[in-house]
């Protein structure tokens, strides 16, 4: 079991001879934690199995110049975010015919028929009421809900400030809420 800390981890990856090593001591320490994140924005494992690679990458070649100015998860996790954003994007421009709820529809259908899913119905509930919200709500509230991150963590990952993302999570809960109080109607 990798029980290195980030800091070890680092000084290895700093020598040529143990960058190898060390690189796959992080991949071990981090993947699960970072697959997870990728699954809840992007939603399938297939695709989150190819955005969790594309991070990875991005991490090998970034690695070099990080400055240990946050702490190596939240950069990482930060990058993962973005890689899954950005495949979102590349999705919604490659179905232009789709508005913003049939796209969150056609998800939810993969999401259904996804062989790797394995919630229960009040989960797949969850994920419905989780996709109807706008984009930055839905990162807020899956990093503090799914994650347990603090805010201060969100607000490195993000980029923005604690204030606007308690209220971002305060508005998801309740619209959250809202949404399935009907779904019980």
């Amino acid at each position: 079991m990798n029980n290195k800390s980030d800091e070890e981890i680092l000084e290895l990856f700093h020598n040529k001879k143990t960058q190898s090593e060390a690189f796959s001591l992080l991949v071990k320490k981090y993947q699960e934690r970072l697959y997870w994140q990728i699954r809840k924005i992007v939603l399938l494992h297939d695709d989150s199995d190819d955005i969790l690679q594309n991070t990875f990458v991005k991490i090998w070649k970034g690695l070099h110049n990080f400055r240990s100015d946050s702490q190596l998860f939240t950069w990482m996790f930060r990058i993962a975010t973005n890689e899954s954003l950005t495949f979102l994007k590349e999705k919604k421009k490659k179905h232009l015919g789709y508005s913003n709820g049939e796209l969150e529809d056609l998800l939810l259908a993969n999401l259904e028929a996804d062989p790797y899913f394995d919630g229960d119905k009040a989960q797949m509930e969850l994920q419905k009421a989780i996709l109807q919200l706008p984009e930055k709500q839905r990162l807020v509230f899956t990093m503090k809900y799914f994650d347990d991150l603090k805010y201060s963590e969100i607000s490195e990952i993000l980029e923005t400030s604690v204030g606007a993302l308690k209220a971002s999570y305060h508005l998801a809960v309740k619209k959250i809420e809202t949404i399935l109080k009907l779904d019980e109607v």
